[in-house]
């Protein structure tokens, strides 16, 4: 291996590692600029994540129910990530739900204890995603479009560090040092592996939940500047919550409309 895919390797098991519960070489070399660099491959760890989860899916289907089936590879979807992006909507929805100030939503966000809004928030996500999901495995397109919702939602929660400013200034902030800058360069990469997944859905359908996903990164931003001033690490967390369900939507309601 070239010098230089060692280090896209060393990058993506960076991001692996932050992003999952999923064991890496220890000796896996760690800097600050190296784990800014690494989040270009957050929607490549959400195909290996996909990708796991529906094998769960597949094999429990194999001697339990679709429900049940589901439900098992949510538990194992939770322990596989540590519930690492549900925290994260959970710590939002907290924290602007319950300050009246900028100051004062950062500071709940920071407080780790779960209120009114961030546990209405957890509950009403994880309930829409089995619902949704329940739906869909009365289709065939069920495995692509869980794969695909956790690749593109992670593509979109990564490309909001591109052009919004990053407002928490804990310096023990988990997501500080992913989330300093991204280049073009990242942010293309992001696109590109968060795109080519999502085509198993079919251009067209794949087209409808972009766009809606455009329009949602684009209320998105603008929202959490008005009431924060740029975004957290929680911030994206919660993107990516909120797009993964959206994904399963607009799939849902364009299985409906054909």
């Amino acid at each position: 291996m070239t010098a230089k895919a060692r280090y896209q390797a060393e990058l993506f098991l960076l991001a692996l590692g932050f992003f999952s519960r999923l064991p890496i070489p220890k000796e896996t070399p760690y800097s600050e600029e190296r784990m800014n660099q690494a989040g270009r491959y957050f929607a490549l760890v959400g195909l290996l994540l996909g990708v796991l989860c529906a094998g769960v899916y597949t094999l429990s289907h194999l001697l339990f129910s679709a429900e049940v089936s589901l439900f098992l590879t949510m538990v194992f979807s939770l322990l596989l990530t540590g519930a690492f992006h549900e925290d994260g909507l959970t710590d939002m929805a907290d924290g602007i739900g319950g300050g009246m100030t900028q100051e004062k939503r950062l500071t709940i966000m920071k407080d780790s204890r779960i209120g009114t809004y961030g546990a209405t928030a957890l509950i009403m996500a994880l309930l829409g995603k089995y619902l949704f999901l329940s739906e869909l495995a009365q289709h065939a397109v069920l495995i692509p479009t869980l794969i695909a919702g956790y690749v593109v939602s992670r593509a979109l929660a990564a490309s909001l560090i591109y052009d919004m400013p990053y407002v928490t200034d804990s310096d023990t902030s988990k997501s500080k040092p992913l989330a300093n800058k991204q280049s073009k360069v990242e942010l293309g990469i992001l696109i590109v592996s968060g795109l080519i997944p999502a085509l198993w859905l079919g251009v067209p359908l794949m087209l409808a939940v972009l766009l809606v996903l455009l329009l949602f990164r684009w209320l998105f931003k603008r929202w959490l500047i008005k009431r924060i001033g740029g975004f957290t690490g929680d911030c994206l967390g919660a993107a990516q919550q909120i797009s993964e369900l959206l994904a399963y939507l607009v799939v849902l309601s364009w299985l409906g409309a054909h």
